[in-house]
């Protein structure tokens, strides 16, 4: 019965260590916001408090570059800027995706930055292995599961799995 106490003692310090260490490594690295277009009303304040904005180049069929003063905008504010998705269906990524969505989804981002990004997230964190590998043909550094839980990722319209301010906490 005693070595049962001490297991379990040992088990619940260890889940709390590494709770508190999560927290602490997520308090001390950058800061990023999803679901960032022109489409989607983003709290300005935000925006210029995270350090990465992760941008749809389509949604809802509408193209980030017929609106180039957002992305002047979004440019000034001297962030770093990722890929995320293409129009940011439903798992878009988890599906098979075809070279020419990828090939305009970059090309749109392009036009409306000025260069090609260097980083992708798939929407909803869904990525089929076909399409996994078919990013790694872009060299494009993929931003995943592992990313999403080691830093605060705020959502312009609030709508992640857990809302903003519960983000700001933890």
């Amino acid at each position: 019965m005693k070595k049962r106490v001490k297991i379990f003692s040992i088990i619940l310090i260890s889940i709390l260590i590494l709770i508190f260490l999560l927290f602490l490594i997520r308090a001390f690295s950058h800061t990023e916001v999803d679901d960032v277009t022109p489409a989607i009303p983003c709290n300005q304040e935000l925006l210029k408090k995270v350090d990465v904005l992760w941008v749809i180049p389509n949604f809802q069929e509408y193209d980030i570059s017929k609106n180039q003063a957002w992305c002047k905008q979004i440019k000034n504010l001297n962030k770093t800027i990722g890929l995320h998705g293409f129009s940011h269906n439903y798992r878009e990524f988890e599906g098979e995706l075809k070279e020419q969505e990828l090939n305009q989804a970059i090309n749109e981002f392009y036009m409306c930055f000025g260069y090609k990004p260097t980083m992708f997230k798939p929407p909803q964190l869904k990525l089929s292995k076909q399409n996994k590998e078919l990013l790694g043909n872009y060299n494009l550094t993929l931003k995943y599961r592992f990313n999403q839980a080691t830093h605060k990722v705020y959502h312009c319209n609030d709508s992640g799995m857990l809302p903003n301010n519960f983000i700001n906490i933890f």
